[in-house]
């Protein structure tokens, strides 16, 4: 059978490097192949799959669409705009802005929200918008990994680790996950400083964009606050998160159909939800739950302990740069998802604390999509902009300003990581 299951995973695996545009057919096709074939027994499907996540994920999209349509974002970057005085710090402070949406809202939606603006910038002043909108979707990517809203890949560790909100700011008495890449967000932030230190243009006026609903934005705190809040509650239900974020996305869907008199609303919100990354995720859950249920992560892990001869700093190094190279090239979705059963195997097989490995494995598998065009939905999605606008942007163009980014901020979150948690 474990032959079997390892032959069924890697066909997965290679079918969702091959066909992207299909991840969630062939995720849910291989995890029914799984039951199918006894691997995972149909009565631990329900609960191999982790709902908290699935209901946290679509909550938070639907709440973050309603924002974007109340065009909140776009004031927020006209406020800093306005304080610039050149294209070079334009550019570093839209990215920078990117960055903090992005710890609170998914990362594909703040390069929606963000990029345009830039595109407008580069117009107005007659000059490209490339290297501008690849900070901003490297920006995005990077602060994904702050909070546990911040990205897919957060939300999945936070429920694999039993983290809360306030976890990611401070954990078992020391600095937590955001900390460490704030500080890596300040490290990279130079560096975007020296790659653009020629674009000394001045800024064109604009005017500032009209507010007319500010109730996305309350929503979208309320979540935050609620989590915060729910953090402190003791045996709560386990999808508790989810219920929040849902109800959040119900209140303001409800609200929006009342106020409109249009039940069409509902429907045209729900398509926003991200469905691809939901069957993706529910699909992996189950053949995941698959290769435990016949042993193999456990496998995985012991291999891992035989061959690093039990050391720890060695394990840890090779799951940050292994992350930061395989990510690069594949979605760090189902790497995550893959990887985070396999850290648990290793911690309890050395007998540590996983929060280590649990950190060095979310900071380079989301760092690590930053490197190349296709390493992160993000980037995809900036450069896809980029192309309606009649920019083709070479892997060559991007990894200029990718990579030393990208280095910059891992090298300096796994140093601390160390230095805090080794």
């Amino acid at each position: 059978m474990k032959t079997t299951t390892i032959i069924l995973f890697a066909l997965t695996y290679l079918l969702l490097l091959a066909i992207p545009k299909r991840r969630a057919l062939i995720a849910v096709s291989s995890a029914v192949i799984f039951v199918v074939l006894g691997i995972l027994p149909i009565s631990k499907v329900f609960a191999t799959i982790d709902w908290n996540v699935i209901l946290m994920i679509a909550g938070t999209m639907g709440v973050v669409t309603l924002f974007i349509e109340s065009r909140m974002p776009s004031l927020l970057a006209d406020l800093i705009i306005e304080k610039v005085p050149n294209v070079k710090w334009a550019i570093v402070s839209l990215a920078l802005f990117a960055g903090i949406i992005s710890a609170f809202v998914d990362n594909v939606a703040t390069v929606l929200m963000v990029a345009p603006i830039a595109v407008t910038i580069a117009k107005k002043l007659k000059i490209s918008p490339v290297a501008s909108v690849i900070a901003i979707a490297i920006s995005s990517n990077l602060q994904g990994a702050a909070t546990l809203v911040g990205d897919t890949t957060s939300i999945m560790l936070g429920s694999a680790a039993e983290m809360n909100f306030l976890d990611f700011f401070f954990y078992q008495g020391k600095i937590g996950l955001f900390w460490v890449v704030e500080c890596g967000a300040f490290v990279s932030t130079f560096v975007l400083l020296w790659l653009f230190r020629k674009e000394k243009a001045s800024m064109p006026e604009f005017e500032r964009t009209k507010i007319e609903d500010y109730i996305p934005t309350v929503l979208l705190v309320g979540i935050v606050v609620l989590l915060i809040l729910a953090s402190f509650l003791e045996n709560k239900p386990d999808v508790t998160n989810g219920i929040i974020c849902m109800s959040m996305f119900a209140i303001g869907i409800i609200r929006k159909m009342i106020k409109s008199k249009d039940f069409t609303t509902l429907t045209s919100a729900l398509k926003e939800i991200d469905y691809d990354t939901i069957f993706l995720l529910a699909g992996l859950f189950v053949v995941i739950g698959g290769l435990v249920e016949v042993g193999l992560i456990g496998d995985i892990g012991a291999f891992f302990v035989k061959a690093s001869k039990n050391n720890v700093f060695l394990i840890y190094t090779l799951i940050v740069w292994a992350s930061v190279l395989f990510s690069a090239f594949i979605d760090n979705i189902p790497y995550t998802a893959t990887m985070l059963p396999v850290v648990a195997a290793i911690s309890k097989e050395l007998g540590i604390d996983p929060t280590l490995l649990y950190f060095g494995l979310l900071v380079g598998a989301t760092l690590g999509g930053n490197i190349t065009p296709i390493g992160a939905s993000a980037n995809i999605t900036g450069l896809g902009m980029l192309r309606k606008e009649g920019y083709e942007v070479s892997a060559p163009e991007f990894m200029k300003i990718s990579v030393p980014f990208t280095l910059s901020a891992v090298v300096t979150g796994y140093v601390l990581l160390w230095f805090i948690w080794g």
